[in-house]
């Protein structure tokens, strides 16, 4: 049987019931967030919690994020659900008020936590080098390349332009038409296998903005570039850690306004989500065009970041 956690309480998902009444439902006022465990442990759930805390007071939801009860609610759920580990959404709605709009701040939340078992991936490199973000052999660069290349995907030019966000920032947020209608679009274009492409989208300014899931990344000239948060793109968590490790092993960045053409003139290109870890892309689409990312193989500094990050999350 399957479940969820509602306000704390494990309850079989098809007894699971949300008021009509609450206006996540009413007014998709809610935010919420998705990651995934490593050894049975959330991994960067306190920058989550972060987000969604100022996310609900942005939206005056009164929620003070308790970091040990929620790890609780997550371990409870994921044994009964038998997860070792496990793909989450945490989910926190505005809760029951009037019908049409409120006269003050939301004071009774909804929480709902949903677990499922992640995607196959292969797991655990396993390197000889002692410092594994800067494999020291060509063997070892191979490895991880080789190891990369499965996971790779096309990014498709999409017409759905991302649209702007409705505050100061971008909230991971119950509104996701725009990204619904992103993915309407790029399922007509009949790319197979239909998982291996994520869609591309733009500002009304032309500038790259984001996946409809996932922040870009691009390398040029040993430089790694992502699109400014002023471009309106969600302020992702793995954004930001990705940013956080090339500091760590010297790989300088650059936040900026860039054009389709920017990547076209890559040298290395990746996604980034909090499932999906890192993921490199290959081929570039737009509309009946195809073309090859400039640096076939998976890059270097594509690989040096992913193999950061598996030390991090695996703590190895």
């Amino acid at each position: 049987m399957q479940y969820v956690s509602i306000n704390g309480v494990i309850t079989p998902i098809d007894q699971a019931v949300v008021s009509v009444m609450d206006h996540g439902f009413l007014y998709g006022m809610g935010l919420f967030e998705t990651f995934r465990t490593y050894n049975g442990q959330p991994f960067l759930l306190d920058r989550h919690l972060e987000r969604l805390q100022a996310g609900c007071e942005s939206l005056s939801i009164r929620w003070q994020a308790d970091e040990k009860q929620i790890r609780l609610h997550i371990h409870s759920l994921m044994q009964a659900t038998d997860l070792e580990e496990a793909y989450i959404r945490y989910t926190l709605t505005a809760g029951i008020d009037i019908l049409g709009l409120p006269s003050g701040a939301y004071e009774q939340p909804t929480v709902v936590i949903y677990a499922k078992a992640l995607p196959d991936s292969p797991r655990r490199l396993q390197l000889d080098s002692p410092d594994s973000s800067n494999p020291s052999s060509a063997a070892e660069l191979e490895s991880l390349q080789q190891h990369l290349s499965v996971r790779s995907k096309s990014l498709r030019k999409l017409h759905t332009l991302r649209n702007t966000p409705e505050g100061d920032t971008r909230l991971k947020s119950l509104h996701y038409m725009n990204s619904i209608l992103g993915k309407q679009e790029l399922l007509q274009y009949g790319d197979q296998p239909a998982a291996g492409v994520e869609g591309l989208m733009f500002t009304s300014r032309g500038e790259i903005a984001e996946g409809i899931v996932s922040n870009v990344f691009f390398v040029k000239d040993h430089r790694l570039h992502t699109p400014s948060l002023g471009t309106g793109i969600l302020p992702g968590i793995t954004r930001a850690h990705i940013i956080e490790l090339a500091g760590h092993i010297d790989i300088p960045v650059e936040e900026g306004l860039y054009s389709w053409e920017d990547l076209l003139a890559a040298d290395e290109i990746f996604l980034t989500n909090s499932i999906q870890e890192i993921v490199p892309v290959t081929r570039l689409l737009a509309d009946d065009r195809m073309y090859s990312v400039q640096q076939q193989a998976v890059g270097m500094i594509t690989a040096r970041l992913y193999a950061a990050y598996e030390k991090e999350a695996y703590r190895l």
